[in-house]
């Protein structure tokens, strides 16, 4: 039962923080706030995805759960390695794609200026960094649970089912550049197309 809660409550954060994100609601958003209440859209977006993040993280941790495997010791140590190096990645890739305009930040001082495409850096070697990253730093655990192991697919299948819908967004935005962009640059995994 627990792993069919961890689940239904994944797949209603990811539907509500989809939503929430689709042009439609923030069209909605706009009419009712007006364009200088939507420069703080980003920002409050990105803080209502982490505090209702939050129950998910809290089902995950206190349900009922079995272990699954534990990498001893030395081993371990290198899946710590690769996920330090995970998170560094992210960090980076965070970066390159303007970590305060991510975040929201940069619009309560300054004027947002359009989403730009991002094709250099971590970003040439592969179209989701952000996803990669978060991916492998989750996947790389040396300590596997049921309900992690539940956590971890419920993060792979949002990030799949966003990167499908975020392309679709980054083509209508960018038209023959970012399908160009797609068609020289690899999905999440920098072999395959």
């Amino acid at each position: 039962m627990n792993i069919f809660l961890i689940l239904f409550a994944f797949a209603l954060w990811g539907l509500l923080h989809s939503v929430l994100a689709s042009r439609f609601v923030k069209d909605k958003f706009r009419g009712l706030i007006g364009r200088g209440g939507m420069r703080l859209y980003r920002l409050g977006y990105n803080l209502f995805s982490v505090v209702s993040f939050a129950p998910l993280l809290y089902l995950a941790a206190t349900l009922e759960d079995q272990p699954l495997y534990r990498i001893p010791p030395p081993w371990n140590f290198l899946f710590f390695g690769f996920q330090s190096l995970s998170a560094l990645l992210l960090f980076v890739a965070a970066f390159q794609t303007d970590l305060l305009s991510l975040t929201g930040l940069r619009s309560l001082f300054q004027e947002e200026n359009p989403d730009q495409l991002v094709p250099r850096g971590l970003y040439a070697v592969v179209r989701h960094p952000l996803y990669l990253f978060s991916l492998t730093l989750l996947w790389l655990d040396p300590t596997m649970t049921v309900n992690s192991l539940v956590f971890y697919i419920g993060a792979t299948a949002y990030f799949i089912v966003g990167a499908y819908f975020e392309e679709r967004k980054l083509l209508r935005d960018f038209g023959e550049a970012y399908a160009e962009y797609k068609r020289k640059t690899p999905f999440l995994i920098p072999m395959m197309k």
